[in-house]
């Protein structure tokens, strides 16, 4: 071969090469931080399924809960560390997936913060707007994406009902919410007791079924409501099964007030089944999400109620691996039900809903 011809084909090579590498980047270094969050059975077996995250390390401190996960996930003991700093002493890190208490949220950010580390977490955001002030602060300095992780997140109705109110208008200007939330009890489920250790503590959870139910309605409504920051919120708790949850309540209805709208939130622990389904209902029309994947939708001028299977979520929008991905690669920027803004509102309607429940009155909102 003349030399010309070698080097044309090292130039065709070499711009392959760098085509198939910027195609194919490599997996996004990830860390989970706590273990005594019940959702982490179900995340570590998703990641098997992921060639765009790596798994470099688990944090956890109780060392039943990493035999427990050792075991079941067949995970090497050399991905175990006792503190971010061992593991950040050690590992390059991209991202940290967090499955501890929602009172931890705060420091797992302000330390992963310190380093450039994006940081998702399980919902909701924190357990109160002290600390959600200061993840954010801490996001700010760190310059990183903190978002959370819902699992009302990722359900096509949810996204399907989103566009036909807002992308195509169909149902009119916005009325009212509905939204129910919940199961019959974490201890009536069998939730681990390392997960109910902390969910049913008032200062671990930040509360009970409000909270832990509470704060998916709250993402849905702001959410739907274009962010909007409510006019007022009002609640009433309960504690029908004080034998069960003693410290906490296991029943709570949220109203949330807009201008020309509409909140309810129905957040509780006495359900006869699971459910997490939603009403929305516009001037003119209503969708109604009764399960994930199905669509019942009212319009006007039309008599019947017709039923739709929306398509399934795909690429970064589809799970919430794929997503941490796009966003550690910066292929996104964290908006909507995942997004910092969106939840730090989702935060301070729970902490109105709190001091409403304590002391009987509505909380109006100050204009900020």
């Amino acid at each position: 071969m003349k030399p010309f011809r070698h080097a044309v084909l090292g130039i065709f090579l070499a711009a392959t090469l760098t085509v198939s590498a910027a195609s194919n980047p490599p997996p996004v270094r990830l860390a989970i931080v706590g273990l005594n969050h019940d959702h982490a059975s179900g995340f570590f077996p998703r990641l098997r399924d992921h060639r765009d995250v790596e798994l470099v390390g688990v944090v956890e401190t109780n060392r039943a809960l990493v035999d427990i996960f050792s075991r079941r996930f067949n995970l090497s003991s050399n991905l175990f560390f006792d503190s971010l700093d061992d593991l950040f002493a050690h590992r390059k890190v991209q991202a940290v997936a967090t499955f501890t208490s929602t009172f931890e949220h705060r420091a797992v950010v302000e330390r992963c913060a310190e380093q450039h580390v994006d940081v998702m977490m399980e919902k909701p955001l924190a357990v109160n707007m002290e600390h959600a002030r200061a993840i954010a602060a801490a996001a700010q300095r760190g310059n990183i994406q903190v978002f959370v992780n819902y699992e009302t997140t990722w359900y096509p109705g949810n996204r399907a009902a989103y566009e036909i109110v807002h992308d195509r208008k169909e149902i009119g200007e916005l009325r009212r919410i509905v939204v129910h939330d919940g199961h019959r009890g974490p201890q009536e489920i069998g939730c681990s007791k390392y997960f109910l250790e902390w969910l049913t503590d008032p200062v671990l959870n930040g509360g009970g079924a409000l909270n832990d139910f509470g704060c998916y309605g709250a993402d849905l409504a702001t959410w739907l409501m274009d962010g909007q920051r409510p006019v007022s919120v009002q609640a009433m708790t309960q504690q029908i099964k004080p034998d069960i949850y003693p410290k906490v309540e296991d029943e709570a209805t949220i109203v949330i007030t807009y201008p020309k709208a509409q909140a309810i939130l129905q957040a509780s622990w006495n359900w006869p089944f699971d459910r997490k389904d939603m009403e929305i209902y516009g001037r003119t029309g209503y969708v109604l999400v009764p399960r994930s994947n199905l669509l019942r939708v009212r319009l006007v001028n039309k008599n019947e109620e017709s039923e739709l299977t929306p398509p399934a979520l795909s690429g970064s929008d589809g799970d919430p691996i794929s997503y941490l991905a796009a966003v550690v690669r910066k292929e996104i920027i964290p908006t909507g039900l995942s997004s910092l803004a969106i939840n730090l509102t989702v935060v301070e309607i729970l902490d109105a809903a709190h001091e409403s429940a304590r002391n009987g009155k509505r909380i109006d909102f100050k204009v900020p």
